[in-house]
């Protein structure tokens, strides 16, 4: 089993990056690795509740995922259980790993610090870090151009 973390600085306040984390809408505007749109996003923020989202690549290629909400502490972090029903690594097939989001508020916004952990293979590790740089990357542009980031 691996894991990989990513940080970035947002230029919005947590309670806003903490919404696009888990709205519907909010996550529409970042999901996924590229500029593909994503085809379904459901919600279910509670400790036990469910995710599920779709989304196309640039390539045409379709994945899913879904998961459930093991905690949920408004505007500071997030953490669920992740599985691809569809796309994603071959490695991942029927597995469940975990994700863990923290929001810190700074002078300018919020750092995230986002961690995918129990991959079970590097080469799984390696793909989903890139997809994940790219959806937080988007995150990140999709703020700066927002009025109501401040």
């Amino acid at each position: 089993m691996t894991c990989l973390t990513l940080v970035r600085r947002i230029r919005a306040r947590p309670s806003i990056v903490f919404d696009a984390l888990t709205t519907p809408d909010g996550i529409a505007q970042w999901w996924g690795p590229d500029a593909g749109p994503v085809l379904l996003a459901e919600t279910d923020v509670r400790i036990g509740g469910r995710f599920r989202v779709r989304f196309r690549m640039l390539d045409g290629t379709e994945h899913e995922s879904t998961g459930e909400y093991l905690e949920v502490v408004e505007s500071k972090r997030l953490v669920m259980s992740w599985q691809w029903t569809s796309g994603g690594e071959p490695e991942e097939d029927g597995e469940e790993s975990r994700i863990e989001i923290d929001l810190k508020s700074t002078d300018t916004g919020t750092e995230i610090t986002f961690t995918h952990a129990r991959l079970r293979t590097e080469v799984s590790r390696v793909s989903h870090e890139r997809g994940w740089a790219g959806a937080l990357d988007k995150l990140g542009r999709h703020f700066s151009t927002e009025e109501q980031t401040r």
